[in-house]
This record gives structure tokens, C-alpha cells and sequence, in this order.
């Protein structure tokens, strides 16, 4: 099967994945009575329609664009540093966000006007900051190795998590709130968090998949893409801007979660190569379909109450972290 019929049927899959994660939850609706609701008719009550339409609808939109773009993230950064276990959760990129989304809350700033524009920016600062301080720690240490590059990342990750964890216990009163993205939910999502995910998401996204040509390149080390007369340092800065803006969507509108943008690049590649022009649009598909998977397991593993689905990905994305990583060693040693 060719790779664009790959890309097709993952996404028939993604959109019958929203459709089913639809009837599940605390309350359960019918595949009839949501086939009346979507064609205009009576069935469904009042209640019902609300949980739909208000509650659930808004939150699998936003679940999709979130997925989408960590998945298309990780496929960026992955592109950018030549390292397969690269992704915005392991270097860091989601922490910096998260430290920019904690700041609007103790700032107060998450229910003004300014809200939307605040989060944006302070998630967009802190994740690219924090990618310019990977790729800074990288160039001193003249390494751009896997192992380097993973450990500066997660050395600064744990930086900013410390900070985090400094305000949440100066600013006590924040802190449930703080600690609620820092675990990664969409329970509180709202049509205006699915159109936060889809602006800053979906702005991302496209922004990688139109240097799928650059990062194809990327790939071939930097010699040989100077001897293509690609522009490095710009092209660099503009995968940066792009994936660390998905990040930012993803993380203002569900907080910080984990692996998806890891898990998802791995598997688009078996279906379709290693080629950028069809993986981002298979990541995407993938991404989204595995958060849809995810944020349903969450809210009705122990209904009616919910897990923070950063902990369902987490425990996904543990061991096929682990793997990657076993898996690479090995053949490094071979």
C-alpha cells in the first residue's frame, strides 16, 4: 500500500476513533442518538445534548489538535536534532511551556481578557527558550550526540520543573491549578481551549509540514545540506519556531503530556518511510488518534471520576521510550 493510502486510512481511523470516543463516558450515548443529533434531530435530551455538544464535542476537538501537534512537534525536533528519542516532552520543550502557563496563573491573568494572548505567548517563550538552552548546553559541550543532547535535556527539564515546583509552593494557593497542567488534562476543556489547540496547534503544524523539504535535508547531516545550499541557521530557527509553537498549543490547552510526540513519529515511519512529506501528515493522524485513545481511557477507567490522561500517555510511553532506547544501544553495539 502506497504511503498517501497509508495517510487516507489513518485518518478514517482517527475521524471513527472521535466518533466512538463520542458515546463513552460517565453517560453513555447511543450510536442512534448521536446520529439524531448530528442530523437535526429530537432524541437526545436536554442533559444529553448539553454533555455532547458543550462538554464532550469541544474536548475531542481539542484532544485531536493537541495529539496532532505534539506528534508533529516531535517529528520537527526529531528532524532537527538527527535524534530519533528527541520529542517536546524529553528535551524539555513541554516544561518550558508549562513554567510559561504557570506564570499566567499566578499572575492571575488565565481569567482576564488577556488570557488566550497570554498563554500563548508565555507557553511559546518558555518552550523555545528552553530548546535554545538544549541546543546552547549541546554547543559547549561541541556534542550534538544523542546521549548529550538527551541528557541537556533532561538536565534543564529538570530545572524548570524545579522552578515550577518553587512558585507552586510560594504561591500555595495556585498550586492545584499548577499541578493540573503539570499532569496533563483536558477535563476543564471548553470550545475556547479546542480553539486555542487549533490556532497555535494547527499554525505549528502547518508550519512543519512546509519545511518537510528542509528537514528531509537536515537529515542528511550539515555538510551535505550546505552543499545543497540550504540556509542552516535559518532553517534551524524556523523548524524551532514551528515545533515549539505546536508545543505551546498543545500545552496551554491540555498542559504538559508526555511521549505522544515520541510514539507517534515511530510509528508513522513503519507505515510510510522516513520521508517528511508523508510522515508529518501520518504523525499527525497517528498523534491524534492515540490522544483520542488516551483522553477516553481517562475519563472512564474509573468513572465518574477521571485519571489526568499525562498519566495514561506516561504509562504508554515509558516502556516504548525504554525500548527505543535498549534498542538503539544494542544495535550500537552490534
Amino acid at each position: 500500500m502506497s504511503a498517501r493510502w497509508n495517510i487516507l486510512f489513518a485518518s478514517i481511523v482517527m475521524l471513527v476513533v472521535a466518533v466512538c470516543v463520542c458515546l463513552v463516558g460517565a453517560t453513555s450515548i447511543s450510536p442512534s442518538e448521536l446520529f439524531a443529533a448530528a442530523t437535526g434531530g429530537a432524541s437526545l435530551s436536554e442533559s444529553d445534548r448539553a454533555i455532547l455538544f458543550q462538554l464532550r464535542l469541544p474536548r475531542i476537538v481539542a484532544a485531536a489538535f493537541v495529539g496532532g501537534s505534539l506528534a508533529a512537534a516531535g517529528v520537527g525536533f526529531q528532524g532537527l536534532f538527527r535524534n530519533p528519542l528527541a520529542e517536546p516532552y524529553v528535551i524539555g520543550a513541554s516544561s518550558g511551556a508549562g513554567l510559561g502557563v504557570a506564570i499566567v496563573v499566578i499572575c492571575g491573568l488565565r481569567a482576564s481578557v488577556w488570557s488566550i494572548g497570554a498563554v500563548a505567548s508565555l507557553a511559546m517563550l518558555g518552550s523555545v527558550g528552553v530548546v535554545m538552552l538544549v541546543l546552547l548546553v549541546g554547543a559547549m559541550m561541541r556534542s550534538t550526540s544523542t546521549t548529550s543532547l538527551l541528557l541537556a535535556g533532561v538536565v534543564i527539564s529538570s530545572m524548570v520543573n524545579a522552578i515550577v515546583s518553587a512558585l507552586m509552593f510560594l504561591f500555595d494557593q495556585k498550586a492545584v491549578v499548577i499541578l493540573s497542567w503539570l499532569m496533563g488534562s483536558l477535563a476543564s476543556s471548553h470550545w475556547g481551549t479546542a480553539i486555542l489547540a487549533g490556532t497555535l496547534g494547527g499554525a505549528g503544524m502547518i508550519g512543519i509540514g512546509l519545511l518537510s523539504r528542509p528537514l528531509d535535508a537536515f537529515a542528511l547531516g550539515d555538510t551535505a545540506s550546505q552543499s545543497l545550499g540550504l540556509d542552516l541557521s535559518r532553517f534551524r530557527w524556523l523548524i524551532i519556531g514551528a515545533a515549539s509553537l505546536a508545543t505551546a498549543g498543545a500545552v496551554a490547552a491540555s498542559g504538559v503530556i508526555g511521549f505522544v510526540g515520541l510514539i507517534a513519529p515511530h510509528m508513522a515511519r513503519l507505515f510510510v518511510g522516513p520521508r517528511h512529506a508523508v510522515l508529518i501528515p501520518m504523525s499527525v493522524c497517528i498523534g491524534a488518534t492515540l490522544m483520542l485513545l488516551a483522553d477516553a481511557v481517562a475519563r472512564t477507567v474509573i468513572a465518574p471520576a477521571e485519571l489526568p490522561v499525562g498519566i495514561v500517555t506516561a504509562l504508554l510511553g515509558c516502556p516504548v521510550f525504554l525500548w527505543l532506547l535498549l534498542s538503539r544501544r544494542t544495535g550500537a553495539s552490534a
